[in-house]
């Protein structure tokens, strides 16, 4: 099992964060396999959506996830360097598919490039996301990407996105391209990862869910001319727990990722992750 790390949000107010740099480098140095980092613009003062994991839907404050990965792609020579997630809505693939390319390129082939809609729908609004239909947005983005790291001219013609003959380069390191994880817990979740993807971030699911999952993964990808083995499943948990580790692995999940929150400064942030690092088993 690939054990990874989150950067989570500074304390409320959100005053100081630590350096993203300082808590991959020692993420490396502990034998964690991938360093994460999230996404969140901005944060609506007024807002209705219901958040899994902020009280009242007000986001502390998020470093920008790209920015962080790179300063942290700096410093390190093997850890992989996770979004999780993008936000895909809120950005145009081409502005998305130059960074995750930049960022792939530069770090060696260290991306995993995950996407979401985000549960803040008023976050997603202002910055010209689809409040309906967030998941058709996202699958025509990806197209989009895919796309423009695939051919050294591309155009594309959409619902949502429409450009003329662009050249974008870099293209990424990886081939045929960094492995791309769908986020969340919808209903329709396996059928878009068989369709368009290569993993799943998961979270707030128990093993015997992922079971379920796992099984209609098995069903659904040979249907679609694709491996099951070939998707990585990822699950996130707020606690370094090692017994949910092994019980996600026997239900099919290759790696466990542990969520931190809070880090206010750097001798914390080692202490955390050092504690993490031993209950893993790492």
């Amino acid at each position: 099992m690939k054990i990874g790390v989150g950067m989570g949000t500074p304390p409320d107010p959100p005053a100081v964060w630590v350096d993203p740099a300082h808590v991959a480098r020692e993420a490396e140095r502990l034998g964690f396999e991938s360093f994460w980092l999230g996404e969140h613009v901005t944060s609506p003062v007024h807002c209705e959506s219901f958040s899994p994991t902020f009280a009242g839907g007000q986001v502390p404050g998020f470093l920008d996830p790209l920015v962080g990965l790179g300063r942290a792609s700096a410093v390190t020579q093997h850890i992989k360097l996770g979004s999780g997630v993008t936000l895909v809505p809120e950005s145009h693939p081409l502005r998305i598919a130059k960074a995750i390319a930049s960022l792939d390129h530069l770090s060696g082939g260290r991306v995993l490039f995950g996407v979401g809609p985000g549960w803040n729908r008023e976050e997603r609004a202002m910055l010209g996301g689809e409040i309906k239909r967030p998941w058709s947005q996202i699958r025509e983005s990806v197209q989009a990407i895919k796309a423009l790291w695939r051919e050294e001219e591309c155009e594309f013609h959409g619902e949502f996105y429409d450009f003329a003959k662009v050249r974008c380069f870099p293209k990424p390191r990886t081939e045929p391209h960094p492995p791309i994880y769908l986020s969340g817990v919808s209903p329709r979740l396996v059928e878009r990862m068989v369709e368009w993807g290569d993993g799943w971030l998961g979270f707030r699911t128990t093993p015997e869910e992922l079971g379920a999952r796992m099984r209609e993964l098995r069903e659904r990808a040979p249907r679609a001319g694709r491996d099951p083995e070939e998707f990585e499943i990822s699950m996130i948990s707020w606690e370094p727990d090692r017994e949910l580790a092994r019980r996600y692995e026997q239900a099919g999940a290759q790696r466990f990722i542990v969520q931190t929150q809070q880090l206010a400064e750097e001798r914390q942030a080692t202490e955390t992750l050092e504690r993490i690092a031993l209950a893993m088993g790492l």
